[in-house]
C-alpha cells in the first residue's frame, strides 16, 4: 500500500513479542493484532512535501529526515492523514504546555501514527529471535561503516518482512512513554543510529528522550492500524 508521503506500507502479521528493559531488568509480553508499517523511515523529501520544510542537518531527498522531535513526528502523522481525508490518529489538546502529556491516540482511527514499541520490535525481528535479523554490516548503517554521515534509506538488506533500516541510520520515535514514574513524559526511541556502536543496534535496545528533543540521528517511521 502506498502512503501519501510516497511511502510503501507493509502489513505486519499478528503475534506476540517479548520486551525487556536492561535498566530495570523487567520483562513483559505484548499480544499484537495486524498493523501496517512503512518500509523505510520517513525521508526528507516526504517530510518536506507534507510539512513544507526540511529540518535536517545533512540534506538529501532520500536521506531519513532527522532533527525531528516526537512532537514533530506526531504532527506529521496528523498532517498526512488530513491531507488524505482520513481522521487523524492523534488529538492534541490546544493551549497546553508541550511538557505535559497532552496527546491522545484515537485507537479506532486508521490515520497515520507512530508504532508502539511492541509493534516496532515485533516488526524489526520479523520472526527471528536473536539480537539482529542479520549480520549487522549487511543490514545497518552504524558507527563502523557510515564514514560519519547519515545514509540514504534502503541501502542495506531488508529483514524477512521487507522492512529496511530497522536497525541503524536513525533512531525511531515510538508512541510509548518510556517510564512515567522515573522519567515523566520521556518517549521511547528504537533501532540505533548512524553514529552508534554495534551494541546499540539490536532489536531489544530501548532509549529514551524528552518529546521535544531534536538531534541529527533521530527520525521516525509511519505506522497505521488496519480493519479487523
Amino acid at each position: 500500500m502506498d502512503a501519501g508521503a510516497g511511502q510503501v506500507m507493509m502489513t505486519i502479521p499478528a503475534g506476540r513479542v517479548a520486551l525487556s528493559d536492561r535498566r530495570t531488568r523487567r520483562t513483559w509480553s505484548v499480544d499484537l493484532a495486524p498493523y501496517q508499517l512503512a518500509v523505510f523511515p520517513v525521508t526528507q523529501a516526504q517530510y518536506a512535501r507534507v510539512i513544507g520544510r526540511n529540518p535536517s542537518t545533512a540534506k538529501g531527498d532520500r536521506l531519513p529526515v532527522e532533527g525531528v522531535s516526537w512532537w514533530d513526528a506526531v504532527r506529521f502523522c496528523n498532517a498526512l492523514s488530513q491531507g488524505e481525508g482520513v481522521a487523524p490518529a492523534y488529538r492534541i489538546r490546544a493551549g497546553e504546555n508541550v511538557d505535559s502529556d497532552n496527546v491522545e491516540w484515537n485507537t479506532s482511527s486508521l490515520g497515520y501514527r507512530l508504532a508502539t514499541e511492541a509493534e516496532w520490535e515485533h516488526a524489526c525481528r520479523a520472526g527471528t529471535t536473536g539480537p539482529r535479523y542479520g549480520p549487522l554490516d549487511d543490514i545497518a548503517w552504524y558507527g563502523w561503516n557510515t564514514e560519519d554521515r547519515i545514509r540514504e534509506v534502503g541501502g542495506k538488506l531488508p529483514n524477512r518482512w521487507g522492512l529496511y533500516d530497522m536497525l541503524g541510520n536513525v533512531w525511531e520515535w515510538c508512541w510509548d512513554v518510556y517510564d512515567a514514574e522515573a522519567y515523566g513524559t520521556y518517549r521511547v526511541l528504537r533501532g540505533g543510529g548512524w553514529a552508534d556502536e554495534q551494541w546499540s543496534c539490536r532489536a531489544s535496545v530501548r532509549r529514551r528522550s524528552h518529546p521535544t528533543f531534536q538531534i541529527d540521528d533521530v527520525g521516525f517511521r509511519l505506522a497505521r492500524s488496519v480493519l479487523l
